[in-house]
């Protein structure tokens, strides 16, 4: 689930249905959906608002910091920089590391995919990684040749290679495809003459053969409900996009972008290197994660976060591409060094290079009384059968006893309450929480729908810092417990489909809680601890 991954899974049904000339339909759901009530409102969001209203009006808060580890945050949003995180004991611009943290000129938050050369964009994944790592000693080699005591790692670099060289022919078949399917579109807008052409032209339009009549066909459907504009950036781009960063960037053994930051990558333990660049070269999907938990909720612009009362750290370690475990680990005790209360981890993969260094930092983080909040991923997998990282589960045992995992839901109370595309896991996944078309901040003071778990996590998140925020005198591992118990229970089966097959079961399977987060429910529980 690197950053490219999660921006297109999320919309992976309408990719499909391009590819077979079926169009997509998305249904409108109301504005700040993830915030209302499923009984006021008929919707399934987790009754924020009716916590503000009912429990908290006139009650006193005190700020919480929350870090958001991901790919950039925008500094400069209308909806975000009145609720920034600033180094008060840091001076801006003068070069400096004032406050004597090892970091110079961490007003906002730290970069740690950057140095003063610039910062990296696209990267590997973990796998590409690995295999480029150990063809140095195994690309010539066979069974017999390798020494017993290597067997083991021959073995994995074989399997790795051949997923490797698997998902590199889908990518470029993906490519291919999507390639002629924006070229298609692009030749029927030229024939219609018009830059943004309506439904309305589209229906006007005498199809020369069949994949101009498919092309007619689907975006008669698809402008039902959008601009053609919206249409095509929002779901032709991002899919050309998502393959040509595969073949060119994310399974290219042959790229490696690391020398820009100028640390020794193979040292987990290096902890000073980066910029002071927040943002970096692409912030969408951290400003949108950003705005889910604590978008300024009385502006009048834009939209509102869970929170009313935090403060946005930006921690950029995540690229499009695969994180490295080296920057999550610094990443986390950058945020918790710098008074994190609630670090949101927007991301994750399925290979993990040093695990053990990741394994540190979070029991550094449990240490220190901070709670974790992880998305689970985008590849609508079952976490007890198939690797998610970071994970909350230490290397020789044990668990973090701070951290949360969580699903996407929907907002529909039915069988399609699990977002298609997220994973879950009985003991794997925690929690679930809204993470389908949720309206947020993206870069240029604009807003934007997104799906994943990328952004059911920072609802969570936002949830976390409220409570801390109302309750300052509870303990991470309290706030954990009262997510937890106070979920609404989901007492419907659901469908998952897979590549083969569907098959129903019981919500209540999907993760620990068999439930979605209530803000309400939580609240109330809250101030029965702090009795």
């Amino acid at each position: 689930m690197n950053k490219m991954n999660k921006n297109f899974f999320c919309n992976r049904g309408v990719y499909v249905a391009l590819l077979a000339a079926m169009p997509f339909v998305s249904f409108a759901q109301k504005p700040n959906w993830q915030n209302l009530d499923l009984k006021a409102d008929s919707t399934f969001g987790i009754s924020t608002e009716k916590a503000y209203n009912e429990l908290l009006k006139g009650k006193k808060s005190v700020p919480v910091i929350v870090a958001v580890l991901d790919g950039g945050v925008d500094i400069q949003h209308e909806d975000l920089k009145s609720v920034l995180w600033v180094n008060k004991k840091e001076k801006a611009g003068n070069g400096k590391d004032d406050d004597k943290n090892g970091y110079i000129d961490d007003v906002n938050g730290w970069n740690f995919l950057g140095s003063s050369k610039g910062s990296i964009n696209y990267e590997t994944l973990e796998l590409t990684r690995l295999v480029r790592r150990d063809n140095a000693k195994f690309a010539n080699a066979d069974a017999t040749s390798v020494k017993a005591n290597e067997l083991p790692a021959f073995e994995t670099y074989q399997k790795n290679k051949t997923e490797l060289d698997q998902e590199l022919a889908e990518a470029k078949t993906g490519l291919e495809r999507f390639s002629g399917i924006k070229n298609a579109i692009d030749a029927v807008v030229k024939k219609i003459g018009k830059e943004k052409p309506t439904r309305e032209d589209f229906q006007a339009f005498k199809p020369a053969d069949e994949m101009e009549t498919n092309i007619q066909r689907i975006m008669v459907a698809q402008l039902k409900n959008a601009s053609f504009e919206e249409f095509y950036n929002s779901q032709i781009v991002p899919g050309y996009d998502h393959y040509k960063n595969q073949v060119e960037y994310n399974l290219n053994v042959d790229y490696d972008p690391r020398g820009i930051v100028g640390d020794d990558p193979n040292n987990s333990k290096e902890r000073f290197y980066g910029n002071n660049d927040v943002a970096g070269p692409d912030a969408k999907h951290g400003s949108h994660v950003g705005g889910i938990i604590g978008a300024a909720r009385t502006n009048n612009l834009g939209i509102q976060g869970v929170a009313d009362n935090v403060l946005i750290m930006g921690v950029r370690n995540t690229p499009n591409g695969d994180e490295r475990d080296k920057d999550v680990a610094n990443g986390i005790r950058y945020a918790v060094d710098n008074g994190a209360k609630v670090i949101n981890m927007s991301f994750g993969k399925s290979f993990s290079w040093d695990k053990a260094i990741v394994d540190e930092a979070v029991k550094y983080a449990v240490s220190k009384d901070v709670l974790l909040i992880h998305a689970a991923g985008n590849d609508n997998k079952d976490l007890e059968v198939d690797s998610n990282f970071p994970s909350p589960d230490y290397i020789g045992g044990g668990k973090a006893a701070t951290w949360i995992t969580v699903g996407a839901s929907s907002w529909t109370n039915d069988d399609k309450i699990k977002a298609n595309f997220s994973n879950y896991g009985k003991t794997k996944v925690d929690v679930f929480a809204p993470g389908v078309d949720i309206n947020s901040t993206v870069p240029g003071s604009k807003y934007e729908k997104l799906s994943g778990t990328s952004m059911a996590a920072p609802v969570v998140a936002g949830l976390a810092a409220l409570i801390r925020s109302y309750y300052p005198k509870l303990t991470a591992v309290q706030v954990k417990d009262i997510i937890l118990k106070s979920v609404v229970k989901v007492n419907q089966s659901v469908q998952i489909k897979t590549d083969t097959d569907t098959k129903t079961v019981p919500f209540s399977e999907l993760s620990v809680t068999g439930g979605i987060v209530n803000a309400y429910d939580a609240l109330k529980l809250a101030a029965e601890y702090k009795k």
